[in-house]
């Protein structure tokens, strides 16, 4: 309590030690990146609408949202980290570079119509979170396969399939993955980091709105940006 910080606490629980300060920055930016995007995203939409219904459980309404975590939502970070191991394993088993890898992996995709987690958003054509953390990761010198595994994969979209962006899941799945977390963390510490989305998000319909509202506010209207410093 009186040395580690909350992102120290949730890697320590996760990899049974303390990270160091690279390893640190890079999971507080990814708590940091999960926490609110909007509340038109199913997780805060799913808890604020339990909360207009529901006024006498705020742990019901927060439990609402992270149900809404699924594979479509927040949950592809696992499967992205899934694919991104399976992208390393087979460019070491066959002596080839982690781009080639990436290559075979979409045209696999192709043939099996499987879709490829951590790529595309049903809002930005280029998910802005994506760069500012793999430009921290190769700062703090924690980029490594998995940072190198999605670049490719991104180039081989863009050229097989067509230009999808490296989404929020898959930019975490990366780091998560050089960092030494298993698959199932793309998907843990999203919610950990989600989760302090929801408790903003039901604590602002809970002041500001009345009971039974069943439409979401997709536009902020709070306060304007400031400067951080």
């Amino acid at each position: 309590m009186q040395r580690a910080t909350f992102a120290d606490t949730v890697f320590l629980l996760h990899r049974e030690r303390l990270p160091n300060s690279h390893e640190r920055r890079l999971l507080d930016a990814i708590l940091t990146s999960c926490a609110d995007h909007g509340s038109g995203a199913p997780s805060c939409a799913t808890a604020r609408l339990a909360a207009s219904g529901n006024r006498e459980s705020l742990s019901a309404a927060i439990a609402a949202g992270i149900l809404a975590v699924g594979n479509d939502h927040g949950g592809a970070g696992a499967a992205c980290m899934e694919m991104i191991a399976e992208g390393v394993a087979l460019a070491r088993e066959k002596g080839i570079a982690l781009d080639e890898a990436a290559r075979q992996i979409v045209d696999d995709s192709r043939v099996t119509k499987r879709r490829l987690p951590g790529m595309g958003h049903r809002v930005h054509s280029v998910d802005p979170r994506t760069a500012v953390l793999f430009d921290m990761a190769r700062e703090e010198g924690v980029a490594g396969d998995g940072v190198a595994f999605m670049e490719g994969l991104d180039t081989a979209v863009r050229e097989k399939i067509k230009p999808l962006p490296i989404n929020i899941d898959g930019a975490l799945a990366a780091i998560l993955h050089d960092l030494g977390f298993p698959p199932a963390a793309g998907k843990l510490i999203f919610i950990v980091g989600r989760v302090a989305g929801l408790t903003a998000e039901v604590a602002e319909e809970y002041l500001r709105e009345k009971p039974m509202r069943i439409r979401v506010p997709v536009q902020y209207d709070g306060v304007p940006p400031r400067s951080m410093e």
